[in-house]
């Protein structure tokens, strides 16, 4: 049975092409709502500044303006950009800000998938890699080593969308929420459960955060019990085409041009929301192997790996690493 204190405000607003709530108990912010409805606003400010699509956004000047010259950038979107590109570094390559023009070259930015020649792939490839971009730290400005280089955030967008709104929470006097941007980006702060003078910390009072089957979207396959940490979620089975009996998704691997495989989604939990949301994009390149091994290397880092055991039967094998007992609960299968 439910009291006060277990209810919660949801307040939600769209922008950057999704749902954007905060959830929070009732009972221990009552002005909560105020509060949520300032961060929300952020929302909007913030996808004005970082856009690939809006043409008066920081973005947009950037691929317009960068291969004539190095650009001012301004300091969180430079710190955005700097972790982006470190992270491009520690892949080796497989998360990668340059690769719409693959995105474009397979038709997933008209909705209509296709198979590039390998002419069009090369030629899209010739203006994608980290490699042709330049930071310059001391002057706060990028620079593109070639024409036709373009970069996108919408892989670490909403992330931090979330981080820079939860922040504005915090200063606001909220300790505990929950923050999602279009389901698959999420921040939590605090706790969902109050403590209670008998019990000790435990992962039971964290906000849960479900884990949907990549082949039944209506069904969870587990949850992640999330405290002070940002979760990212990448499948590539909603957005997909089929060509020849085989299916195609729309998350590419920029170091061969061709979609990514192996993977059925991957859940990524760390530090913040945009570190979350760029390794879920991360791992989904680079498979399991690798990306258990990076875990391995970031202890801060935890990730829930779904990828296909047997083709035939639609059969999973789901990999965790990074979380401590009772973080993470997988549903038999």
């Amino acid at each position: 049975m439910s009291n006060m204190s277990d209810l919660l405000i949801h307040v939600s607003r769209r922008a950057m092409a999704c749902e954007f709530e905060v959830r929070f108990p009732a009972e221990r912010y009552r002005q909560g709502t105020e509060a949520a409805l300032e961060a929300l606003d952020l929302v909007e400010s913030l996808e004005a500044e970082i856009s690939y699509f809006q043409p008066g956004s920081q973005i947009s000047r950037i691929n317009a303006l960068a291969a004539d010259g190095p650009v001012e950038v301004s300091p969180p979107l430079f710190a955005l950009l700097r972790l982006a590109m470190s992270l491009y570094e520690e892949t080796e390559g497989a998360y990668d800000i340059t690769s719409t023009p693959l995105w474009e070259t397979w038709g997933f930015a008209r909705r209509a998938g296709a198979i590039p020649s390998d002419a069009q792939l090369a030629e899209a490839r010739a203006r994608v890699g980290g490699h042709l971009v330049e930071l310059d730290r001391e002057r706060r400005t990028i620079r593109f080593r070639r024409s036709g280089v373009r970069i996108n955030l919408g892989s670490i967008g909403k992330g931090h969308a979330l981080d820079v709104c939860g922040q504005r929470l915090t200063d606001l006097g909220m300790a505990d929420f929950v923050f999602h941007g279009g389901q698959s980006s999420v921040l939590a702060r605090g706790f969902h459960l109050p403590e209670t003078p008998d019990e000790s910390p435990s992962p039971s009072r964290h906000w849960e955060i479900g884990i949907r089957d990549p082949r039944q979207p209506g069904r969870r396959l587990g949850i992640v019990r999330l405290h002070d940490r940002g979760l990212g979620t990448s499948s590539g089975q909603f957005q997909s085409f089929r060509h020849r009996g085989r299916r195609y998704g729309h998350i590419l691997d920029p170091r061969s041009g061709w979609p990514a495989e192996g993977m059925l989604a991957t859940t990524v939990v760390a530090p913040t929301a945009a570190l979350a949301d760029a390794l879920s994009t991360a791992f989904y390149v680079m498979g399991a192997s690798r990306s258990l091994d990076y875990c391995r290397t970031h202890p801060e880092i935890g990730a829930v790996l779904i990828t296909c055991q047997d083709a035939g039967s639609g059969r999973v094998e789901v990999h965790t690493a990074g979380f401590r007992q009772d973080e993470v609960v997988i549903n038999e299968s």
